[in-house]
């Protein structure tokens, strides 16, 4: 949880520097892409304010209508980080680029701007390559942090790459920072060589061109985590070799010949649910089966951290026995 909320902060802070620092390049400049790069910092901005939103709401503790607590929050609001935010500004950086493409629209990037504040007179091409420079040292912060989390997920659960974490893990929140910062960075660099190439060749096409390019990326980023925060809001389950897992640890454990009716499912970041009905061998006593229970419960939350309750019940079996059921 710490982990989580030091890797929000560091970009909300981030990005709203950069979001200040864009804006005020398109006003002296004009530049269609520091407009989308605009865009996307506000989008990050506030995509920062929703995620902490969901970690503090799904800290609340189990009631009565939510007997197994709060956890989903965060999914529901790193969804609406994906569709509203990351889509709104991407859709709105798209257009504009288009547009800008369309009506052949320059920026300053050519000419020369006054600020009066400091009496200096500058080209606009130089102001765009200050500010995203700083943001990008800025970006790199908050995509260190970023990155510094998801490895701590990794190696937590043993994950081989980023892909995989990507496809498995549970901690949409720091999912949802570390793609956010490195589409950043991408979107600053395309910004960066859009503004160059237009200043080198005379031809704003490359700068306008960039603009739709930030969009279209936004735009499939958000696609991709919408689709990866819907698997964990309606029920999933975990992956198919996790499971495979589960049970290799339950049938090695002495007494048990099989199991039954295995189901998992997330109810939160890192917080799994495991169930199934357990089958033993003929002639082990009540006791002793109540001890295999114990062990087979602690097996499990070993060999996965993420499991938090364990809901087992011995089943009758053709070689086994049938006690009452045990939790």
């Amino acid at each position: 949880m710490a982990s989580s909320v030091s890797v929000v902060l560091a970009a909300l802070v981030a990005n709203g520097a950069i979001a200040c620092l864009k804006f005020g390049g398109f006003l002296l400049t004009g530049s269609p892409s520091m407009l989308a790069e605009t865009y996307h910092s506000i989008s990050d901005t506030g995509n920062q304010v929703f995620l902490l939103v969901g970690i503090f709401y799904g800290r609340k503790e189990p009631d009565e209508h939510h007997p197994f607590g709060y956890g989903k929050a965060e999914f529901f609001y790193s969804f609406l980080v994906s569709v509203f935010l990351f889509g709104i500004a991407g859709w709105e950086s798209a257009k504009h680029g288009y547009e800008a493409i369309r009506h052949g629209e320059t920026s300053a990037v050519e000419g020369t701007e006054t600020i009066p504040l400091i009496d200096l007179t500058v080209q606009g091409v130089y102001v765009n390559y200050g500010i995203l420079l700083a943001a990008m040292v800025f970006e790199g912060y908050a995509l260190l942090k970023a990155r510094a989390g998801m490895k701590k997920e990794m190696e937590k659960h043993g994950y081989d790459g980023y892909v995989e974490a990507f496809r498995k893990t549970s901690q949409t929140t720091i999912l949802t920072a570390l793609t956010e910062d490195t589409i950043a960075m991408s979107g600053l660099g395309l910004a960066l060589l859009g503004i160059f190439l237009s200043r080198f060749t005379g031809n704003p096409l490359y700068d306008a061109a960039t603009a739709l390019l930030i969009g279209l990326m936004l735009m499939g980023f958000a696609i991709a985590l919408a689709w990866q925060n819907k698997r964990l809001l309606i029920g999933e389950s975990l992956q198919r070799d996790d499971e495979d897992e589960l049970r290799e640890v339950i049938l090695d454990t002495d007494g048990i010949v099989d199991i039954y009716d295995f189901r998992t499912v997330y109810f939160g970041p890192g917080n799994v649910i495991v169930t199934g009905d357990v089958g033993f061998a003929r002639g082990l006593a009540t006791a002793e089966i109540d001890d295999r229970m114990e062990e087979v419960q602690a097996a499990i939350r070993k060999a996965n951290p993420a499991v938090s309750r364990t809901y087992l019940e011995v089943e009758t079996t053709p070689d086994g026995v049938d006690p009452a059921a045990t939790q």
